[in-house]
């Protein structure tokens, strides 16, 4: 799901989207009358029937309409904005929005070497966060707990990287929230955590770019553990 699909979605779907969940939608289907619905939500039949729809769309939800109701249940995007809210509020209520991700260093598609070299990140990767990456990216591939938690990051200030491009292409937008990379051999930083627009990773993972190779500072192998902590710019 992406930022601009969260901004779109409104409170009042927002809200249905909970009392599925809360009805156990995120699980498995459940049953769902627009009239009993209506009476939670203090509203119309036409109206809720509105703010299926309207989740439906979206992608927040699946529906297959019978004749007495409709059976629904919450789609992964679904799941991830509601865990997007979830981190909101925890953030609120505890002191630190500081974020701590743990998992395992993996083997990339060889990709970010190409892509961190481009001239256009290059030079903003220097004027923004101050320093060239090595070129090349660590991949973090996520425990199940931190997939859950990496949710907040988007409630994080990050640094924009702008799209740019040459005579042959445009090249995408990212984002790039700052941290460190806590490991064995001791912590380095900074290390930033980039998020591009688009990209063929999915969310178990996150990719690393920082001033050196990072498997070399700490003797870093596929399989090792690692802690990545993430803060606010």
């Amino acid at each position: 799901m992406s930022n601009t699909t969260r901004a779109a979605v409104g409170s009042d779907e927002l809200t249905v989207l909970k009392l599925l969940a809360l009805d156990g939608a995120r699980r498995g289907e459940v049953k769902v009358s627009c009239a009993n619905l209506a009476d939670r939500l203090d509203a119309s039949s036409q109206t809720a029937s509105r703010r299926l729809q309207s989740l439906d769309d979206d992608g927040l939800v699946e529906r297959d309409l019978v004749s007495d109701g409709q059976w629904v249940c919450v789609t992964a995007d679904g799941e991830r904005l509601l865990e997007s809210e979830y981190e909101d509020y925890r953030r609120i209520f505890e002191e630190s929005s500081d974020l701590s991700l743990t998992g395992t260093v993996t083997g990339g598609m060889g990709e970010g070497r190409h892509y961190i070299s481009l001239p256009g990140y290059k030079r903003q990767f220097a004027d923004k966060l101050g320093y060239e990456p090595f070129p090349g990216t660590l991949n973090v591939a996520l425990s199940a707990q931190s997939r859950r938690e990496r949710a907040a990051m988007e409630s994080l200030d990050g640094v924009p990287i702008d799209s740019w491009a040459d005579d042959e292409r445009t090249y995408g937008s990212a984002t790039c929230y700052p941290g460190a990379l806590e490991a064995d051999a001791g912590t380095y930083e900074p290390v930033h955590v980039i998020v591009p627009d688009r990209t063929h990773h999915d969310e178990d993972q996150l990719e690393l770019i920082a001033p050196d190779r990072l498997r070399d500072d700490l003797d870093l192998d596929d399989g090792d553990d690692v802690v990545v902590h993430v803060e606010d710019e």
